[in-house]
């Protein structure tokens, strides 16, 4: 068989584990690996009949080109955002007849896009790819779940640090991400205890708050989650209490980058992605600024966002993204398609890709955020998985 795989969205720690995995296991059984470069616009802006296009985006992968590529974090295809049923821009070489059209209204902004699907499937059809491996998040995931509807053999695995994908309790990057940001803040200490401040820390997580609620976890402070619109006049006093009871008088409080409080709306800027998403401005820097005025108190604000994401993995993405790439190789010889490798009550499985319609997964808040006191649940976590959480 030959068998296509690409990265979408953003870069993870474990990518190139995931892919090596792949490439190893698939030639240990005879198979051929095709790498498409730079995810989904590997597909959408190939060329066949262009020997320079045919160079850029196609990459055939054998152990050898993929000996050393776990070394390093990242991923060595290379990654995009591009959302091949709702392209802005096209390549040069495509007319834009050929292609349906419409007009999308997002965050206030209209434009005109182009659904290429078409192009794919030729691009699909001219490669001889027999299956497809996609690795990525929702927004990824989601074009892998259209192109499983038009009859594409493909398999998909989660990758975000953000850990919000339907139908797992684990996507690949996310330990690394907790990891990085424990340590930082750790580090970061010793500054804000020194000048007895207020520690004002942003990390990712547009949609759900699982970073910023698993760091503040282990750390034993504070934080917002997207899911909670807290009240800042509570949130301020219980930081004050935090800072006052501390022999070193600092406190710290962890922020997810679409956290909010009441009366307050995360504040965007740029041009909506291929997904519809902009970019966030820095809660934590307004957040710095209402305790300054509030109370007078000096802050640190500190963006761990992609520092986070960067470098090489922690052993448990290492380990997770290893065996998915296996996984997904088995399903593939298993003659599986429209499936995703999973973590389901803390045991690996296979699970169908999620539906794009049921939008991010998120922190059950119940069960896992004290809405009082603004940090996580501590409490009734005997028969949970080692993430906590269950699909």
């Amino acid at each position: 068989m030959r068998i296509g795989i690409l990265t979408g969205g953003g870069d993870v720690p474990g990518l190139n584990h995931a892919i090596k995995a792949v490439v190893y296991r698939a030639a240990e059984l005879g198979h051929q690996v095709i790498g498409l470069r730079r995810g989904w616009e590997g597909l959408t802006h190939l060329n066949m009949d262009d020997e320079q296009s045919r160079a850029r985006y196609v990459y055939p992968l054998d152990r050898e080109v993929t000996r050393t590529v776990d070394r390093t974090g990242g991923t060595f295809l290379h990654t995009s955002r591009t959302n091949p049923a709702s392209m802005k821009k096209l390549p040069d070489f495509l007319n834009p007849a050929d292609f349906p059209q419409r007009e999308v209204t997002k965050k206030g902004i209209t434009s005109t896009v182009w659904d290429i699907t078409k192009h794919v499937l030729k691009n699909i059809e001219a490669l001889k790819l027999d299956y497809l491996v996609a690795i990525g998040g929702d927004d990824t995931l989601s074009y892998a779940a259209r192109l499983d509807k038009e009859g594409v053999k493909i398999v998909c695995i989660p990758k975000t640090m953000d850990n919000d994908v339907q139908n797992t309790e684990y996507c690949i990057g996310f330990s690394t991400a907790i990891t990085r940001a424990t340590d930082a803040i750790s580090r970061q200490r010793t500054t804000v205890g020194s000048h007895e401040r207020i520690g004002v820390f942003r990390v990712f997580g547009r949609d759900a708050g699982y970073t910023a609620l698993y760091t503040a976890y282990v750390q034993s402070i504070r934080c917002c989650i997207p899911e909670y619109t807290v009240n800042l006049d509570r949130l301020i006093e219980l930081l004050l209490e935090d800072k006052r009871e501390n022999p070193s008088n600092y406190c710290l409080v962890v922020l997810s980058e679409g956290a909010k409080w009441e009366g307050y709306t995360v504040r965007e800027y740029g041009e909506p992605d291929a997904f519809g998403h902009r970019k966030k401005m820095n809660v934590a820097e307004d957040l710095a600024d209402e305790i300054k005025k509030r109370t007078g108190e000096e802050t640190l604000v500190s963006d761990l966002t992609y520092e986070l994401r960067s470098g090489s993995p922690d052993f448990i993405d290492s380990m997770v993204a290893i065996t998915f790439g296996n996984m997904a190789v088995d399903a593939i010889l298993e003659g599986a398609s429209g499936t995703m490798t999973a973590i389901v009550k803390g045991c690996y499985t296979m699970m169908p890709i999620p539906d794009p319609k049921l939008g991010p997964r998120s922190v059950d808040v119940a069960t896992m955020y004290d809405t009082v006191q603004y940090r996580p649940n501590y409490a009734g976590k005997i028969g949970l998985p080692v993430f906590l959480t269950r699909v």
